[in-house]
């Protein structure tokens, strides 16, 4: 008798699970069937989305073609060799509101490059006029601001510092212009650089889905905090494939301070000269693991040397927070800014030792006169010193260019322009801001003190 009812227990047990795995997948909701809600990212994006705005932008591309020698004597003594062709361009692209008194929205420079119109409209569907704040292309961020906007929407920022391999990440933008999209995804890597992308890389990986039109948009985490600004993929034809890029939101709000004080990034300069920290050199100088920033080389007289670093020292951290490898370190420091004090922890002799160093600021090495000024066309200047004698040196000259004709010549150093000093190119650069009438330069050429005046 024990053993039949043993018998029917087991025919019960096998026609119930029969009978449950042939019940549709809906019939498992636990959840639902509660009257619980499901979990949803909804309530999130809801407050947060209409912090991300979609831009779009006209304007036209500068190019010139030199006609060949061979050629000219059809078009006659007067006609100009070099020819200068114009075409226009509209574009698509994403942003984030960071400021809703004032209307600031940040974005991608590549999003604005050379653009006269920019337009954004906001997730509502009002439109506005942007003016151009300022824009950094070396670190590929541009700061917008909205002309009479009202009833905005910001964003809160996040510690980017903190975001761990694995965390979750949401990417807002407008893709392709079809409007505000959203995909998912997880933080796939941190402190990537080396991609050539952009000058100075120290990117967040992410496999949520990034495509054309989402640069300049939000990377946010599960609390709808600003994490990155969206900049780059990497696929082909410019598709996603699960691996997207994005700029730390720390740096960004580095840049956009420094823009809106000074109307562009006063880059820092550490000055020191190094590398990746491979295993081989890590075990040579005592250190258990390969992160950090390998130094091979301190300038003299940089902010590097005045902290007190040494060839050999092997940077961990910036600020209290862990580098992983030099190009980061290199990021973080130029988008600080010049001027401000830095923690580095170091490892030396296998022992650990923080200094604090003071940023100097970043000047051009070299720069084609023309960007400065138009009657510069031709010649090619670098900063140089020797000794007591600092300025701006002429390392070329294009024969029978404007600058040939005012009388530049190679080896000419200038070291002043109008009543004002030049030490430098970035001293150059501000002067030639105001876009002075008459530019007298000061030059010192074989030795000599003259001026050339230049209208």
């Amino acid at each position: 008798m024990k053993k039949k009812s043993l018998l029917t227990l087991s025919a019960l047990t096998l026609a119930l699970s029969t009978t449950l795995t042939t019940l549709p997948a809906t019939a498992a909701l636990p959840a639902a069937v509660a009257g619980e809600s499901l979990p949803s990212l909804a309530p999130m994006l809801e407050t947060v989305s209409p912090a991300v705005v979609s831009i779009s932008v006209e304007g036209s591309h500068v190019s010139k073609q030199r006609i060949p020698e061979s050629f000219r004597f059809f078009f006659g003594p007067e006609f100009d060799a070099e020819q200068t062709r114009e075409r226009p361009f509209r574009g698509l692209g994403s942003g984030v509101i960071i400021d809703a008194g004032k209307g600031y929205v940040i974005t991608n420079h590549h999003v604005i490059d050379g653009a006269n119109k920019i337009l954004v409209q906001l997730h509502d569907g009002r439109e506005y006029d942007a003016e151009l704040i300022g824009s950094d292309s070396m670190s590929d961020v541009a700061l917008l601001k909205l002309e009479k906007a009202d009833n905005l929407t910001e964003i809160k920022f996040s510690d980017s510092d903190g975001l761990r391999v694995g965390d979750f990440a949401i990417a807002i933008g407008n893709p392709f212009g079809l409007g505000q999209t959203v995909t998912s995804g997880i933080i796939s890597a941190l402190g990537r650089s080396g991609l050539n992308l952009e000058n100075f890389e120290n990117f967040i990986q992410t496999d949520a889905a990034i495509n054309s039109g989402n640069s300049g948009g939000a990377l946010v985490n599960l609390n709808g905090e600003l994490i990155g600004i969206n900049t780059a993929i990497l696929g082909p034809n410019g598709g996603n494939v699960g691996i997207g890029f994005a700029i730390p939101v720390n740096m960004v709000k580095n840049l956009a301070e420094q823009i809106l004080e000074f109307g562009e990034v006063k880059r820092g300069v550490l000055g020191v000269q190094g590398g990746e920290l491979t295993s081989e050199l890590a075990e040579a100088f005592g250190y258990e693991t390969n992160h950090g920033a390998f130094v091979s080389q301190v300038v003299p007289d940089s902010a590097a040397e005045k902290a007190g670093l040494e060839a050999g020292d092997i940077i961990v951290s910036v600020n209290g927070k862990d580098i992983r490898t030099f190009g980061e370190l290199r990021a973080k420091v130029a988008t600080l800014g010049a001027g401000k004090k830095v923690k580095l922890g170091i490892i030396r002799d296998g022992k650990e030792k923080t200094v604090t160093a003071e940023l100097k600021e970043a000047t051009l090495a070299k720069a084609n006169a023309e960007t400065l000024h138009e009657a510069l066309k031709g010649a090619r200047l670098e900063n140089f010193t020797e000794g007591k004698l600092s300025g701006v040196r002429v390392a070329s000259v294009e024969k029978d260019s404007i600058a040939a004709r005012y009388g530049l010549k190679m080896g000419d150093v200038i070291v002043g322009l109008n009543r004002d000093k030049v030490k430098n190119l970035g001293d150059f650069r501000k002067q030639l801001e105001s876009k002075p009438n008459v530019l007298a330069l000061n030059v010192i050429r074989d030795g000599a003190s003259m001026y050339l005046v230049i209208r």
